[in-house]
């Protein structure tokens, strides 16, 4: 029986001496210390997925949108967000139920000016009759885009 379990003692570590060839060596105070050279390597590779994905989600910031509807006709709401969409399809429309009213609101503006500049384009193109006014709120904002992310890479 105890040549039975040198046996296996013999089996693990010539196992583990013929997994052991891709390690660093690394001798602290009297002590041998192996690293899997792989680890560095999963390690790079998880670094640079997650600044990939850090760097493509939305982030918040304090800014501002318009609120263009405020109504309990949901047949309204619909239309003029269809229309907002149509008429400005980079611009992201928020559609709000409480009740009973149905808010929309129009726009990730960073800038004031910026708000208050849509805000009159809007008006000149009569996709809302009523009142337009401009709320301070927290925004999406898009990442840069000139960035070059390497997600593609391996």
């Amino acid at each position: 029986m105890k040549q039975l379990g040198h046996f296996w003692v013999a089996c693990l570590l010539f196992q583990t001496s013929a997994i052991a060839q891709s390690f660093d060596t690394v001798l602290t105070s009297g002590h041998t210390i192996r690293k899997d050279v792989r680890l560095d390597l999963m390690a790079k590779k998880e670094a640079t997925y997650y600044e990939a994905l850090v760097a493509s989600s939305n982030r918040t910031a304090k800014g501002y949108r318009l609120m263009v509807l405020n109504t309990n006709d949901r047949n309204l709401a619909l239309q003029v967000r269809s229309k907002l969409l149509q008429a400005f399809p980079d611009q992201k429309v928020y559609m709000s139920f409480q009740p009973p009213y149905i808010k929309l609101k129009f726009g990730n503006f960073l800038e004031k000016p910026e708000a208050d500049k849509m805000r009159k384009e809007i008006s000149a193109r009569q996709i809302v009759t009523g009142n337009i006014y401009l709320v301070p709120e927290t925004i999406e904002v898009k990442p840069e885009k000139n960035k070059e992310t390497p997600a593609g890479k391996d």
